[in-house]
């Protein structure tokens, strides 16, 4: 049965700035169209199956192992942070959520510093039991370390927020019933957060499909380095452009899969219910659970932050190892809270008309949006340099360009968390006010958008974390003499001075920080309690 607020027309009000909001994601395909479309036929040869059925398998295998990986550790980790009396939790929930603020190619060379040939690791082995060789990450395995290090936080926040804000009396009514700890998490739980870990894992598979610097350093064959590879060509672009088209085909098999777990989640109560869940005693297995917790923030943010302490401290000694780019800094802070800012509200019409007046052409509207996320940023700049360069010139290499190449990048991240919020409002809360004789504009002001905040404030934050740390987009569509601290880490890292990269590294983290807290770390001193 369709709810109340399906059957509603949708307004034009709502119908015009979404329909905006997609076209401008649509960009980035519309310029591969047009490249396609006026290529001759060896640009198609690229999709030849001995060419590109190796580059869709692997590709496929990649995305498919970070999202296994992504939500095994975020669902167990949210859980553990959320509903059970897990010592440190308000430390855990910053602590796990953080590594979203390392960049990709950081991640993968601080992995390749610690755990590649010449490493720490190996450093330590050697020096200790004269080990000269330890197996090497490169490849499959060490794509998939990179890309869950950077992507696992979106399931974990997402799942997180489920979990906090969902009603607690379906999972105390099935242990009183004398069901198991698991079997309640499995038949209760899981189905209840099934629409944010869709979306979860739909951001994560999206990054995946779109990452260049993991794949490039770790040496992994994935579509997206193919097309990197292709625009190298500088005299023939079509054969990426063919290239790219297949990403978004593959784009859009991620968009249908999450399209059908979504369709079967349940509702359940609205966010903001007035009784909050109660904690789960871990018991013998309290420890554990401490252990696990260890064991990833370990892994995934200690382990990158010494090896770039440990590059800092060996900074060229011309260079002040603690110098800090400031202007970068506030180039990085101005240009992200304006993407930010712009992307938040330009999703809003979008999810609303997805959520509350569902029908095929808004559901549509919803998925097109998603596609620009499997693109890689350069093909996005690129589209925007195409474009402006022929039809606004007056906004080419402008602050204002970035932006919207920023808020087209990383619509999707906003679109999913706004979306996963907006579908766990029961709509009747709304049908309730509206049948009190209030318009719909103060019950959107007054019910729906303190419900709504958890969902704008995540995606803001997840937009901004993710403009932080763009490096293609930033390096073709800045101003002339707009340094950001992705292009300072770039400028040294292309030079294979990771030392001196180090520093800003650590800054972009530094600044970033808060933010993940405002994704976790306020909700975690909500929940009140020892930590």
């Amino acid at each position: 049965m369709r709810r109340a607020g399906a059957r509603r027309r949708a307004p034009l009000l709502l119908g015009i700035p979404a329909a905006a909001t997609v076209t401008a994601a649509l960009l980035p395909l519309a310029y591969l169209v047009l490249r396609a479309a006026g290529a001759d036929s060896t640009a198609w040869e690229v999709l030849e199956p001995a060419v590109s059925l190796p580059l869709v398998a692997d590709t496929a295998v990649l995305v498919a192992a970070v999202v296994l990986a992504s939500a095994a550790i975020g669902v167990p980790l949210a859980w553990l942070v959320v509903r059970t009396d897990l010592p440190g939790r308000r430390f855990w929930a910053v602590a796990s959520a953080l590594p979203l603020v390392i960049p990709s190619y950081v991640a993968a060379l601080a992995l390749l510093g610690a755990l590649g040939p010449r490493g720490l690791l190996q450093g330590l082995l050697e020096r200790t039991f004269g080990v000269e060789r330890i197996p090497e990450i490169y490849g499959l395995e060490g794509a998939v370390l990179a890309l869950t290090l950077s992507t696992y936080p979106y399931v974990y926040l997402l799942v997180a927020a489920a979990l906090r804000h969902a009603d607690p009396a379906l999972e105390e009514a099935a242990r009183s019933l004398g069901h198991s700890g698991f079997a309640v998490f499995r038949r209760v739980t899981l189905p209840g957060i099934r629409p944010s870990l869709a979306a979860g894992g739909l951001l994560v598979a999206l990054y995946t499909l779109s990452d260049f610097g993991a794949v490039s350093l770790m040496q992994y064959p994935a579509l997206t380095r193919a097309v990197y590879l292709q625009y190298q060509a500088l005299f023939d672009r079509d054969p990426a452009a063919v290239l790219g088209l297949l990403l978004v085909a593959l784009t859009a098999i991620v968009l249908l899969l999450e399209s059908r777990v979504r369709r079967r989640a349940r509702h359940g109560t609205s966010p903001g219910s007035p009784r909050r869940p109660g904690r789960i005693p871990l018991g013998r297995w309290r420890w554990p659970a401490v252990a696990f917790c260890t064991c990833v923030v370990g892994s995934f943010l200690l382990l990158p932050l010494a090896v770039l302490v440990n590059w800092a401290s060996r900074a060229t000694p011309l260079r002040n190892p603690l110098e800090v780019a400031w202007q970068a800094t506030l180039n990085s802070l101005l240009a992200s809270s304006l993407a930010a800012a712009v992307a938040v509200v330009a999703v809003l019409p979008v999810a609303f008309l997805a959520q509350r007046h569902s029908a095929p052409w808004t559901r549509a509207l919803e998925r097109l949006a998603f596609t620009a996320n499997a693109l890689p940023g350069i093909v996005i700049a690129l589209a925007l340099v195409f474009f402006g360069a022929r039809y606004g010139g007056f906004v080419y290499q402008t602050l204002a360009l970035l932006v919207f190449a920023y808020v087209v990048r990383f619509l999707p991240q906003a679109l999913a968390a706004v979306g996963a919020t907006l579908r766990s409002i029961n709509p009747r809360m709304e049908e309730a006010g509206r049948s009190l004789g209030r318009r719909p504009a103060t019950v959107l002001v007054r019910v729906t958008a303190p419900l709504l905040r958890p969902g704008l404030l995540a995606g803001a934050a997840l937009v901004f974390l993710s403009a932080m740390k763009e490096l293609p987009a930033t390096l073709l569509l800045r101003p002339i003499g707009f340094d950001t601290l992705a292009t300072e880490i770039w400028q040294e890292t292309s030079l294979g001075a990771y030392s001196d990269a180090a520093p800003s590294a650590l800054v972009l983290i530094l600044v970033s920080a808060p933010f993940v807290y405002l994704l976790s770390g306020r909700e975690a001193v909500e929940l009140g309690g020892p930590g």
